[in-house]
């Protein structure tokens, strides 16, 4: 066999093999043998009819399937022996499949870049160190309490946090339009619900009032007939209540499941419970900080196969969770950039990853999955279904078993670098 590589870009090879004759001859005579043990023909008995005959009427196809056999082996033997590492299929094109003549043929193909720095050596993390205080918890319980909000009907003006009952309708250049009408409508001021505009249109209102609210619809606004147009809201306020939180007193704390009905202990679960959050989000950060420093350490390109293969992934994924919110994905081929360069970052972060596990030798620990399974499974009513399910399905323990040693590398790469600890608030730490 013989080989020549020429490079046509920096990661972009185009390799020339040339195959003798007789190791086509070889493959195309195994495939015929094989071919004759089981073809029919009227007039001979199995096995017996002659190969002249067999290659006469499938001759050509069977040519055809040796030559893309015989690539299919040369071009990762002639790879390897290269010392190429191809990343994604090549495009193949033939110069001589005839029977009798040497086979030659051109690939050209994409290579894996070459990963210079595997560690964080020389290069400073910052670790976040969190300590849940009084403060956190008490918000935290601001937070159960509104989400126990009662409502009083009040006969005031209204305010942010107050909850308005409204009758609108929705109307351009004087016309109603779809999807912009509704009854007694719930509105709780200040979330930010509807339309700019809107909410802010309904401050100082009261019951039985009636108010016409100018709007303009946001240029990237999801119904797409309404983006960037102007309209007018004619608003019936119904009635206006404001917010009655409950007292964090016995009472409450039975109703959220502690039958002993302390504070005492509530406070302490809930100190738990953002501890255990703490712990994730600074996990999570560290991931992201020291993923980003290694990215950095290693700058180059990226297999252009790789990244349009992991971009319709991506477009794949984006489309199945629209359409099981129930959206339309009408705007989403606008986006395909945006796949593409997100992408392009995931791609390099797993060349670079990949090369860790593989020279490093690392292999997924199963106390840690099982570790994992246990924290995800807390908040599920079985949680030991929740683990044996995953254990079931082995696709979705991959997931797992991917994400663990995702953290295997961070504690080999962490134990590289110089981590310089810095005392945050909990609330300072990102949530996503």
């Amino acid at each position: 066999m013989q080989v020549t590589v020429e490079s046509t870009g920096t990661l972009a090879r185009r390799m020339t093999v040339a195959l003798p004759a007789e190791r086509l001859e070889r493959e195309f005579g195994e495939r015929i043998k094989t071919l004759s043990r089981r073809v029919k023909v009227p007039g001979f008995r199995p096995g017996k009819v002659p190969l002249k005959m067999i290659e006469a009427q499938y001759g050509r196809e069977v040519l055809e399937e040796a030559t893309s056999e015989l690539i299919r082996q040369s071009f990762y033997e002639a790879a390897g022996k290269e010392g190429l590492k191809p990343a994604g299929g090549p495009n193949i094109a033939t110069k001589s499949t005839a029977r009798g003549r040497d086979l030659e043929y051109t690939a050209e193909f994409e290579v894996y870049p070459e990963i210079r720095k595997l560690d964080l050596a020389g290069i400073t993390i910052e670790r976040p160190v969190c300590e849940i205080v009084d403060e956190d918890i008490d918000r935290t319980l601001a937070t159960m309490q509104k989400q126990r909000v009662s409502w009083l009907d009040v006969d005031r003006e209204s305010r942010v946090d107050d909850r308005l009952t409204i009758d609108f309708v929705g109307r351009l250049e004087g016309v109603p339009f779809e999807g912009g009408e509704a009854k007694e409508f719930g509105l709780v001021l200040g979330t930010g619900q509807l339309v700019p505009g809107f909410e802010e249109g309904l401050i100082g209102v009261r019951g039985g009032e009636r108010r016409v609210l100018p709007v303009t619809f946001p240029e990237q606004y999801p119904a797409t007939h309404l983006a960037g147009r102007r309209a007018e809201f004619e608003v019936e306020v119904k009635k206006v209540q404001e917010p009655v939180l409950p007292a964090v007193d016995e009472a409450f704390v039975r109703a959220l499941g502690i039958e002993s009905g302390a504070v005492a202990q509530l406070r302490e679960e809930v100190a738990t419970g953002l501890r255990r959050e703490a712990d994730q989000r600074v996990a999570r950060l560290l991931k992201d900080r020291a993923f980003k420093a290694l990215r950095d350490a290693n700058p180059g390109d990226v297999p252009k196969v790789l990244i349009e293969q992991e971009a319709a992934h991506l477009m794949e994924v984006a489309r199945a969770n629209l359409k099981q919110q129930g959206a339309s994905a009408e705007r989403l081929p606008e986006e395909v950039s945006v796949f593409r360069e997100r992408a392009q970052g995931r791609v390099a972060l797993g060349i670079i990853l990949a090369e860790i596990v593989r020279t490093r030798g690392l292999r997924v620990d199963p106390a840690r999955v099982r570790k994992r399974l246990d924290e995800l499974a807390f908040s599920y009513e079985h949680p030991e279904e929740f683990v044996q399910w995953h254990y079931e399905h082995p696709d979705r323990l991959a997931e797992i078993e991917s994400s663990v040693l995702e953290d295997q590398v961070v504690d080999l790469l962490l134990k590289s670098a110089e981590v310089q600890d810095r005392p945050v608030a909990f609330r300072e730490l990102p949530a996503g």
